[in-house]
């Protein structure tokens, strides 16, 4: 039977590579089909086993020849599906669309394939000039009054990746029905010969530094205590963009809002496709910090940031109470931005009974506690800043929102951008930084602060790559195990709870109660344990991976006490990720 099945996909795969040999397809594309064949068969079957799947957020994938890849071709079909439904939605209306891209190799061209392809069926295109953080373009769609965006980015993925982000008319990425609809669309696009790739060109208006100003305006303004900069115009900042696009805008942001003393990694300037410092540009690797941690060390600065290429997310490294440089996971990062953004908000008179901010499932519950001591209410919602923009324009009218944020080092302040934002964040850090210092103290001393009045939470994320065909098989298959046998108690403490999101249902494993989760259906699964502990399972939508997040908590009665409590939490979840066996 295996052997039927296996002839069957490589019958299958041979007929896709039969149709792009014969298809009109460039001469270039048709080379590298031969040259694979010959030299790779393996990496052939790879690209051609399945299409590249237009998920909910867009597309993202390796680069190269075939359906299951990042090419003028997958982007062109993804695009056309794209502009049938703006057409379909918008009748009558003249149709406008934003477009940006990363310093990924290939992401200026599939942003000018995207333009030419939306051009070509009657949409007004605005194309930036050059690299642009995401967030940019989230913001240029509301600011142009555009229907629809696409950035074209592979976010913090490595070097071989490209992607495809697709936004609707308030900014956001797409959600429910939009997001389904695009994919019906996408998923009609059956060969190149449905792709207008010409024929609009008229159409297509390259922007730039006038929208830049704007944005950056726009950021200044959500700046609570100028005076503090003022003060601290001296700050000793740090930043690298990790040869991404936030050197396009970050500076600029920096110099605004006042501060006089930024030195940015000269290894990590210079926007690079290849990333050559660095295995994978993402802020939440250690190694991608290094350079900047390094610098921050010689120059004895006050703050680290560095941004990915996209600029949406933001990792910081700050001395901590022994003045040794550390590197901030996201929890403890949105800890800090709620906390400032909620208690400047009352100390500046300026908070409002309907004050509300958002955060993740997967995002420390502490966000929870400190949000309720402030009297702001505090949504939950799926793992995505898209649920965060769907929760803002749900409420639009009824409550204010004024910041969103989730673990994986995004933060969204104000909601005139409906995506991440590394830059703005980068900028409110560094103020937050500016108004401890005037007060003496250290952002990590503000936190140590914060963990002994509200209790130490401590989170850690587990991930495990599983590529290739088989590989998402395997993860199916953890999660399937997990759902049908969840662990019955871990590191000594019973599993009160199972909460499976795919199911939209919570059970309360030791009465059997079961009750319905408002969310919508997302394949995660999290067990609350009797002592508090938090443990989430979820395949990542944007790369072949599963990923754990662990959250544990215990009382802080003294800053001389955090050394030991903070080293028995990282052994209780290390014992729990070996008694799952991760």
């Amino acid at each position: 039977m295996a052997e039927n099945t296996d002839a069957q996909i490589q019958q299958h795969v041979q007929a896709k590579i039969d149709s792009w040999l014969n298809g009109n397809y460039d001469d270039q594309t048709k080379a590298e089909i031969r040259r694979l064949q010959t030299e790779n068969p393996d990496d052939l079957t790879e690209a051609f086993y399945k299409d590249l799947e237009f998920g909910t957020g867009g597309l993202r994938g390796i680069m190269g020849v075939g359906t299951n890849r990042m090419n003028k071709y997958t982007v062109g079909m993804a695009t056309q599906g794209f502009a049938n439904y703006l057409n379909k939605s918008f009748p009558g209306k003249e149709i406008k669309v934003a477009l940006a891209h990363d310093p990924r190799n290939n992401s200026r061209f599939f942003a000018e394939t995207a333009a030419g392809v939306f051009a070509a069926n009657g949409i007004k295109v605005y194309l930036f000039d050059d690299l642009r953080p995401t967030p940019e373009l989230s913001f240029a769609i509301r600011h142009l009054g555009c229907q629809g965006g696409v950035v074209c980015t592979a976010s913090h993925n490595p070097k071989e990746y490209n992607g495809y982000k697709a936004y609707w008319d308030d900014g956001a990425q797409l959600v429910p029905p939009h997001d389904i609809n695009v994919m019906d669309e996408v998923a009609k696009i059956k060969n190149i010969e449905d792709v207008k790739f010409t024929g609009g060109e008229s159409l297509i208006e390259i922007i730039g530094q006038q929208v830049d100003q704007a944005y950056i305006q726009m950021v200044k303004g959500l700046s609570v205590y100028p005076d503090a900069i003022e003060q601290q115009k001296d700050l000793k900042i740090v930043y690298t963009p990790i040869h991404g696009s936030g050197i396009k805008l970050v500076p600029d942001v920096l110099k605004t809002f006042g501060f006089e003393n930024v030195h940015i990694v000269e290894e990590q300037k210079v926007p690079n496709g290849n990333f050559p410092t660095v295995v994978y540009p993402n802020p939440e690797e250690s190694e991608a910090m290094s350079l900047g941690l390094k610098l921050a060390k010689e120059l004895d600065a006050d703050i680290l940031l560095g941004t990915d290429p996209d600029a949406d997310r933001v990792g910081i490294g700050i001395k901590n109470h022994k003045g040794e440089w550390v590197l901030m996971n996201g929890n403890q990062t949105a800890v800090l931005a709620f906390t400032y953004i909620m208690e400047s908000r009352k100390a500046k008179k300026i908070a409002r009974p309907d004050d509300m901010v958002v955060k993740t499932i997967v995002t420390t519950d502490m966000i929870d506690k400190i949000a309720a001591n402030n009297q702001v209410h505090c949504y939950n919602v799926l793992t995505g800043f898209k649920w965060i923009a769907e929760m803002i324009r749900d409420r639009a009218g009824k409550e204010h929102y004024i910041i969103g944020g989730e673990e994986s080092f995004g933060l969204m302040i104000g909601d005139q951008v409906r995506d991440k934002d590394a830059v703005s964040a980068v900028a409110l850090l560094c103020e937050m930084a500016a108004y401890e210092k005037n007060q003496g103290k250290t952002l990590y001393d503000k936190l140590i602060e914060l963990y002994i009045e509200y209790g130490l939470f401590y989170e850690k994320l587990k991930s495990i790559t599983r590529k290739g065909m088989r590989g998402q098989e395997e993860i199916a298959e953890m999660m399937q195990g997990f759902r049908e046998h969840p662990p019955k108690s871990l590191n000594g403490s019973q599993v009160v709870q199972l909460l499976d999101y795919q199911l939209k249902k919570g059970k309360n494993l030791s009465s059997g109660e079961s009750w319905d989760i408002d969310l919508p259906k997302s394949n995660v699964l999290q067990f609350i344990l009797a002592d508090g502990t938090k443990i989430s399972a979820r395949p990542s939508g944007t790369e072949p991976k599963i990923k754990f997040y662990f959250s544990v908590q215990t009382p802080l009665e003294s800053k001389e006490a955090f050394d030991s409590k903070l080293e028995s939490l990282n052994a209780k979840i290390e014992g729990i990720i070996s008694e799952l066996s991760l």
